[in-house]
């Protein structure tokens, strides 16, 4: 199977890293040299600096991981020629973007993945399993809130020329940690109604909102507060979940689930021995493998991803007009 990797930044490589690993050889880079990572690691593989060029290759698959701003240019004439396609999220800046992608896939059938590597946290699996076996009942109410310091991404390079601190590629916090809008509507489905506050509190060099407080309410009658930030110091990502007989936890940090019982009692569902960040991306790379062979059920297709943006510009649109957004 032949791959053409578009974005050679900190997760295009992790994507080529992950790819070798799992045994694909053939993949050829598509490099416009304006990332602020140098050449290591990428010594010995074809190289295309037009992507025109680069699509002569006739890949199988798609790796598109450059900025979000930049991804229809790859995905559309990509899809054109019939290739699949692995997107990192979100899908663009905004759903209308979406129409020419959407219209060649509908015709074509193109296979499309949504790269919410969440989906493959098996913390957040054994939620998703506890809560349709209703374990604790039924879900009431949530909290969820990830907050991470910018600067300390990427240490290597100038936060502020990172597309996640840029308005012109994509940024802000709200597309860039976009995760928990795919992540709860996995678990919850469908949103019916949030409002948002979005702004900027820290004194960060940016010209993107930094923070979001989220109220989401979702059809099956669940509702909730999700906060996102660029200024917290330590990092937090966590989920609670009030239920009728009970309370889930998840932390990401160590990925397990802890369930606290209207009794009192308590149990701990621990993340596999081992388990460390990267498997999440690496699992996600094999089903996006899989499912180009047939072996796998899609688990978050373009419709998936669809539905997250409409979700991460209604944050961005009730923010801005300081009004809640209703969702058909």
């Amino acid at each position: 199977m032949k791959f053409l990797l578009a974005g050679l930044g900190s997760i295009g490589r992790r994507h080529l890293k992950n790819l070798l690993e799992l045994g694909q050889k053939d993949i050829v880079l598509y490099r416009t040299h304006q990332g602020t990572l140098g050449d290591d690691g990428l010594q010995g593989f074809p190289v295309e600096n037009d992507f025109n060029k680069a699509l002569n290759n006739k890949p199988d698959a798609v790796i598109i991981s450059n900025p979000s701003a930049l991804h229809m240019d790859i995905a559309v004439p990509a899809a054109e020629i019939g290739c699949a396609l692995f997107i990192e999220k979100p899908l663009a800046c905004a759903p209308d973007d979406l129409q020419q992608l959407e219209s060649i896939i509908t015709n074509k059938g193109n296979i499309v993945f949504s790269a919410f590597q969440f989906r493959f946290n098996p913390g957040l699996r054994k939620i998703d399993q506890l809560i349709k076996e209703k374990q604790l009942g039924n879900p009431i109410s949530f909290d969820c809130h990830w907050g991470e310091y910018l600067p300390d991404w990427h240490p290597w390079e100038d936060y502020r020329k990172s597309y996640s601190a840029n308005l012109t590629l994509g940024g802000g916090v709200v597309r860039t940690l976009c995760h928990p809008f795919d992540y709860l509507r996995w678990l919850f489905g469908e949103p019916c109604k949030l409002f948002a506050v979005t702004g900027k509190a820290s004194n960060l060099e940016l010209d993107v909102e930094d923070f979001a407080e989220v109220i989401i309410n979702f059809n099956s009658g669940i509702t909730g507060h999700l906060h996102l930030d660029y200024y917290r110091r330590p990092v937090r990502h966590d989920l609670e979940i009030t239920c009728s007989d009970g309370v889930l936890f998840w932390d990401h940090a160590r990925s397990d689930v802890r369930v606290q019982k209207a009794d009192k009692s308590e149990e701990t569902f621990t993340a596999p021995e081992g388990f460390e960040r990267n498997q999440m991306f690496l699992d996600e790379m094999r089903h996006f493998i899989n499912l180009i062979e047939g072996k796998e059920q899609k688990v978050c297709d373009f419709y998936d991803g669809k539905k997250a943006l409409q979700i991460t510009m209604g944050v961005l649109q009730s923010g801005r007009y300081n009004q809640p957004v209703i969702f058909d």
